[in-house]
């Protein structure tokens, strides 16, 4: 569902009328998250807006495949994200929960504004510019720019082409639609050299991870007769594999995506062990009968219809055990499914 025009009018009416803003994403940003946050951040401060942006997790630093964005000095430390804002905008965050430790700025804030298209979203703003047709934050991103008549640039579409290319998976996902490809086409006219946005998020990595994706792929396994018989292929990455190979938790995030390539499974997961708490960040891939963004929000994290993720604490195979049996449920619900 679109956003209401009143809600866009309202919300241009507390941007240019709030002196400071506050930006906040969900904990570990993707490129949706990080792209949205950036490029609301930079046009309101080109306005004269006070502007800071942060997520309330550990790691607090950008991956190294998101080094080339610009902006990145509107980001602090969430030690360092204001007490009180007198406008709080979250962007690319469907729960509060997802927050993290910004969680409690919620109360404290003046105004929340939540820019999302999660289809799990809960409205918890005070006003929502939800819509779960968008294909990234950054398509509601870039039609508020318009309605705050910020001039679309080139260092502004940068931020923005990487949430679209992101969230689509390269414009591979079912949410691609024609109005998708006009917004990258409109962005792509800023004169923005994509080949090297996309070559930075996709194909620059250390040798490390080479040496990893060898290692975990090797103990992958496929389970044909879970997700309803439709399969299942996971693997671990464990403390050991990050340390012997010099990786961080956000240099193995594209595993899942090698993973999800075996044809014999309609889901992939990969529990990824965190150095910070001693649990499990686990990242799930679908092909197109199971909503795993439903399953992930269900087992505490979220996400979308093919690509979602949820933390968790114990022992692998109980981690596991509590993803199959999710996954089991949402294979017998699905439409989808019954006719895979």
């Amino acid at each position: 569902m679109s956003v209401p025009e009143p809600q866009w009018r309202q919300a241009v009416h507390q941007l240019t009328s709030a002196e400071r803003v506050a930006l906040a994403c969900h904990v570990m940003p993707d490129g949706d998250a990080l792209g949205s946050m950036l490029a609301l951040g930079a046009a309101l401060r080109s306005q004269g807006t006070q502007v800071v942006a942060s997520w309330g997790g550990s790691p607090f630093e950008v991956p190294a495949s998101y080094a080339y964005l610009p902006f990145l000095d509107l980001l602090v430390r969430p030690e360092d994200f204001p007490e009180v804002p007198e406008l709080l905008v979250t962007l690319d965050c469907a729960h509060p929960r997802r927050l993290g430790s910004l969680q409690g700025r919620l109360a404290t804030a003046g105004c929340t504004v939540v820019m999302d298209h999660h289809a799990a979203g809960t409205r918890y703003g005070d006003l929502n510019l939800v819509d779960e047709q968008a294909a990234a934050t950054v398509v509601l991103v870039s039609e508020l720019l318009d309605r705050l008549e910020v001039p679309l640039t080139a260092e502004l579409a940068i931020p923005l082409y990487t949430g679209l290319v992101t969230d689509t998976g390269s414009f591979r996902h079912r949410s691609t639609t024609p109005a998708v490809h006009q917004l990258a086409a409109r962005l792509l006219s800023t004169g923005i050299r994509h080949d090297l946005i996309t070559r930075s998020i996709y194909d620059t990595a250390p040798f490390g991870r080479v040496q990893l994706l060898g290692r975990v792929c090797a103990r992958a396994r496929l389970e044909p007769e879970a997700v309803g018989g439709l399969g299942l292929v996971w693997t671990v990455v464990d403390l050991e594999d990050l340390a012997s190979t010099g990786l961080r938790l956000a240099d193995v995030e594209g595993v899942v995506d090698v993973l999800r390539s075996t044809q014999e499974a309609e889901v992939a997961a990969v529990l990824k062990a965190s150095p910070d708490d001693g649990g499990w960040v686990v990242s799930t891939r679908s092909r197109d009968a199971v909503d795993v963004g439903a399953v992930c929000s269900a087992l505490g994290g979220g996400g979308h219809f093919s690509a979602a993720g949820f933390s968790a604490t114990g022992e692998p195979a109980h981690v596991l055990a509590r993803l199959r049996d999710a996954l089991a449920d949402a294979a017998h619900v699905s439409p989808r499914a019954r006719t895979a």
